[in-house]
């Protein structure tokens, strides 16, 4: 069969009316408004970091911030700019887009538009890791994170083991998604009046979800990370979407349902532990840009691409705000996007209540 013959499984970028475009031996279905959208998004994205970085309290123009970048300015602009902001603005955009991926992928196992790693829980399991770790008097830059790597992981693997009943139901994940947050959030209150008070308020910062002491040391690992993961999950894509009918459809297909819903789980929890372990759980990006790229493509299902494009885009205004002196005190982005967020909860759920009253 040649390469531009369409078979069952070959898996379009995005879905909804798409066209057939080759690039030499390879072929692709692209659903051309979803694939505009999405360019429009990285293109906005890109546009805010760059704001990002020309913004602060030191400013800069255009020609010193390309100047840091081939070596023609001064040492204390190159620091600033290549060592302090730059590494920030990277991780707002790979942050970003691995929570708007893994927000989609939860979002298309629990056919739900809740069903995100912020309302599950795994942010809250990751937390209570770095709050272990602080309470045992483990020190050292990686320990937090690794801590956070390990509280995420396990809560994640616990929610899904306890939802599995002969399956693994959407429902049934999201429901006792909250109950272990409730759990974990009592647990983590708990050990944070445990804490001696300077390690408790780095703690509560943490906690808050802030990027303001982000390093490279913190965006590598999420880069290499999303390198090997995220193309798994686009490949994956299709058989997650068909999976949105059913298993016993989609096994009808061939697909191996539950080996794909772990696979899928496992590589959003990954991506997930990673940005909350170098900035803290940072609520509501991953619930709301699925759902943002969703109503902007018009597709018939959440995807992976449109989604980390809206998450970059998110993150990265979210960051932005904080470091425009709109208030007295900058606060951590994690309280930016979680007021965002909850505003865009609440529409949703204004939203839902219409639709059963009419």
């Amino acid at each position: 069969m040649s390469a531009s013959t369409a078979t069952p499984h070959s898996a379009p970028l995005f879905t909804g009316r798409s066209r057939l475009l080759r690039l030499g031996p390879v072929a692709a279905r692209v659903d051309m408004r979803a694939a505009l959208i999405t360019l429009a998004l990285v293109v906005a994205a890109l546009g805010f970091a760059w704001w990002n970085l020309l913004t602060g309290s030191s400013a800069f123009g255009a020609a010193e911030a390309l100047g840091a970048f081939v070596g023609q300015t001064d040492e204390a602009t190159s620091r600033v700019i290549l060592e302090w902001r730059l590494p920030r603005i990277v991780f707002c955009l790979l942050g970003g887009a691995a929570l708007g991926i893994a927000g989609a992928v939860f979002q298309s196992i629990t056919r739900n538009p809740l069903g995100s790693p912020d309302i599950i829980g795994f942010g809250t399991g990751a937390y209570t890791g770095a709050l272990v770790v602080a309470l045992l008097g483990a020190s050292g830059m990686w320990m937090t994170p690794l801590g956070a790597i390990i509280g995420g992981t396990v809560t994640g693997i616990a929610i899904y083991f306890l939802a599995w009943k002969g399956g693994v139901s959407g429902m049934r994940i999201i429901l006792i998604g909250i109950g272990m947050t409730i759990l974990l959030d009592a647990v983590n209150t708990y050990l944070i009046t445990t804490m001696d008070l300077q390690v408790a308020l780095t703690a509560a910062t943490w906690g808050a979800g802030s990027v303001s002491d982000i390093a490279w040391m913190h965006v590598i690992p999420l880069g290499l990370a999303a390198a090997l993961v995220v193309p798994v999950l686009i490949a994956k894509q299709r058989d997650l979407t068909l999976m949105e009918m059913g298993d016993d459809p989609a096994r009808g297909l061939g697909i191996r349902t539950e080996g794909v819903r772990l696979l899928m789980v496992l590589g959003a929890i990954i991506l997930v532990a990673l940005t909350t372990a170098a900035a803290g759980p940072i609520a509501f990006v991953a619930l709301v840009a699925p759902q943002l790229a969703l109503r902007l493509t018009r597709s018939s299902t959440v995807q992976i691409i449109p989604a980390a494009a809206m998450g970059a885009v998110l993150l990265s205004v979210s960051d932005l705000i904080t470091r425009l002196d709109l208030l007295p005190v900058q606060p951590p982005v994690g309280v930016v996007t979680l007021s965002l967020g909850g505003a865009y909860l609440i529409w949703l759920l204004i939203g839902f209540g219409r639709k059963k009253a009419s």
